[in-house]
């Protein structure tokens, strides 16, 4: 399977089915953050949902649609890091992201979305990167604004989240705005 070393700490690996109690259990611990961001937190609600995801994503991965990947920290499954889904006729892709909430704060979301674009660029041949982020989500909004990322927009309504809709920022990286070699391992 998939699996990418960022440092001695930390990697990143497909999800498999094995993974789906860990998984449910670092959704279940960091509940009450994670909703306040993400749509899908409700309807994870047993191992089960867990394991419906990972056997998504890897039919997604067989696809050649894109990835998701469990953030691997010290042997614990710390987040979630992928791509929404690759749009191969116009080489661009959009990524993904969540850790667990005594994950935050360790720069690995940062190291991880830098390992995928390294990855989209240099492996897949990408050339455009998206992030979608809720304009008052600022612990997401530092990631792209950490890494190059230009802010394009904002799509009004985005989102429905619970009882509003919220507002998106859309931020984007282009294979022109960097090095090929900005995003590699060192």
């Amino acid at each position: 399977m998939f699996t990418y070393t960022i440092n001695k700490d930390c990697e990143l690996k497909l999800l498999e089915p094995r993974h789906a109690e860990r998984l449910f259990l670092l959704t279940d611990q960091s509940r009450e953050k994670l909703r306040e961001w993400l749509s899908w937190v409700d309807f994870t609600q047993t191992v089960s949902n867990s394991e419906d995801f990972i056997n998504s994503t890897l039919k997604q991965f067989s696809n050649n649609d894109g990835f998701q990947a469990g953030i691997w920290y010290k042997g614990e499954l710390a987040g979630v890091v992928g791509l929404h889904k690759i749009d191969w006729s116009n080489k661009s892709t959009s990524i993904g992201y969540w850790l667990g909430e005594r994950y935050q704060g360790k720069g690995l979301m940062t190291e991880s979305c830098k390992a995928v674009i390294d990855y989209c660029f240099n492996e897949l041949n990408l050339y455009r990167i998206e992030i979608h982020v809720a304009t008052e989500n600022m612990k997401s909004i530092a990631i792209p604004e950490k890494l190059g990322f230009q802010k394009e927009g904002c799509i009004r309504g985005a989102e429905w989240l619970y009882d509003k809709y919220v507002d998106h920022y859309i931020y984007g990286l282009i294979r022109d705005d960097c090095h090929s070699t900005d995003f590699r391992r060192s």
